[in-house]
């Protein structure tokens, strides 16, 4: 019943917080009872919003914000097409490139992907190459931004279930970054086999040294050391993962005002684009622990998770139960719902089969970056669309993501077989 009202109110189009919300107090009413069941909603909502853990997440948001309002990520781009020159398919290299940097300071993917094709797509598509090689690329590499830290949907996980964040921050790097290299030698070699996917640009004459390296310097450098300080800050315990966030926020606003980019009006626009992301989070957030509650009180965890440990499952067939589980549901829901319809089941048998927490943490933010990527429904599919020329369609959209699905498959089957790709840093780093 719970569901299935949660899927009728959803699908007239109620926003996934206020349709959890509903569902919460009549859930609450009738399963914990009454009056004193809406008593502890309340009290659950307000313990929800103002734990300390989710501090981070504005600040990771704002970082970004901050980035693209105040052009500083143009810049950057600017950087890498002076450096990256003659290798095949060279705009979209320079794509998957700086969308991994950005992925390092910005905590939204929807950004990074806006940034990228509005700068970038239409001089790829003026210059010949082929749509979906334009486009595949700027999609692909939005999704690794939920791997690389600073990434709001990894802390809001790690909430949510209970996993240490800033152990779940760091375990997103190498996977990350060993996913865009994989996009980069899919890229290299379709287009060295097959040069009429990108057309070999007429560049000018190399300028020198220094005048290549200089914007290098510059723009790009710094913002990897603001990337180095936050997770140096997290793994050394000098800061906890909100004071890394705050003083990564910092930064970055001290950054932009040093570049001479930020303005006041620029400042406001990004500020505000953060309370308007944060806020939508947290409310989300509020409904997400009244409706873990709900569904304990009811008996239904417990109930179904006696079921699957009755069938005497491995712990592995048990995880790609829940992979399949979540790919399906990236077909048609967004990530923060994948996260409050699957967790309050998940995490009890994560638990109860003595599973590596942060393993399965990462395993489940790929999942979720299916979800950004694969058709029908991945919200960087509509981004795409919304900033692509109007004659570029959704099929054509679809085609260009594909290949990149399935590169993110493999790394998720490398990460399955070999646990250490995503537990390794952590433990070095004694996170």
């Amino acid at each position: 019943m719970l569901f299935g009202g949660l899927v009728a109110l959803m699908a007239v189009g109620l926003p996934v917080a206020f349709a959890f919300l509903a569902i919460n107090i009549v859930g609450a009413f009738v399963f914990i009872g009454g009056d004193s069941g809406l008593i502890q909603v309340n009290r659950n909502a307000v313990q929800s919003v103002t734990a300390f853990a989710l501090t981070p997440i504005p600040f990771f948001v704002l970082m970004g914000e901050v980035l693209f309002q105040s052009g500083v990520a143009m810049k950057a781009i600017d950087a890498f097409a002076l450096l990256i020159r003659r290798v095949p398919g060279r705009l979209s290299v320079i794509a998957i490139v700086a969308g991994t940097v950005f992925s390092a300071i910005s905590g939204s993917t929807i950004a990074t992907t806006a940034l990228l094709g509005t700068l970038m797509l239409p001089n790829m598509l003026e210059r010949g190459y082929e749509p979906k090689m334009a486009m595949g690329p700027i999609i692909g590499i939005g999704g690794v931004d939920m791997l690389i830290p600073p990434s709001a949907l990894t802390v809001l996980l790690g909430s949510l279930a209970g996993i240490s964040i800033s152990g779940l921050l760091i375990a997103g790097i190498i996977p990350g970054l060993l996913m865009s290299a994989m996009f980069l030698g899919y890229i290299i070699l379709r287009c060295y086999f097959n040069p009429a996917l990108a057309p070999v640009e007429d560049l000018d004459e190399a300028p020198s040294f220094w005048e290549r390296w200089r914007p290098f310097v510059v723009y790009v450098l710094p913002l990897l050391g603001i990337f180095a300080l936050v997770v140096r800050a997290m793994t050394a315990g000098w800061a906890a993962p909100t004071e890394a966030a705050a003083l990564g926020a910092a930064c970055t606003i001290v950054a932009a005002i040093l570049y001479r980019s930020l303005t006041f009006e620029k400042l406001m626009k990004a500020l505000l684009g953060t309370v308007a992301v944060s806020g939508v989070i947290l409310f989300i957030i509020l409904g997400a622990t009244v409706f873990s509650q709900v569904l304990s009180f009811s008996g239904v965890v417990n109930g179904i998770n006696s079921l699957i440990t009755a069938q005497n499952l491995s712990p592995s067939a048990v995880i790609i139960g829940m992979i399949l589980i979540l790919i399906f549901l990236g077909c048609f829901v967004d990530q923060v719902s994948m996260m409050l319809i699957t967790l309050p089941f998940f995490m009890p048998l994560v638990i109860k089969l003595g599973i590596d927490p942060i393993w399965f943490g990462v395993i489940f933010l790929i999942c979720m970056q299916l979800g950004l990527l694969h058709p029908p429904f991945g919200l960087l599919l509509f981004t795409m669309k919304g900033v692509a020329p109007p004659h570029i369609t959704m099929n054509q959209i679809y085609l260009a993501a594909l290949p990149y699905v399935f590169v993110a498959i493999l790394v998720l089957a490398m990460i399955f077989l070999f646990p250490p790709i995503a537990t390794w840093l952590p433990r070095l780093l004694g996170t």
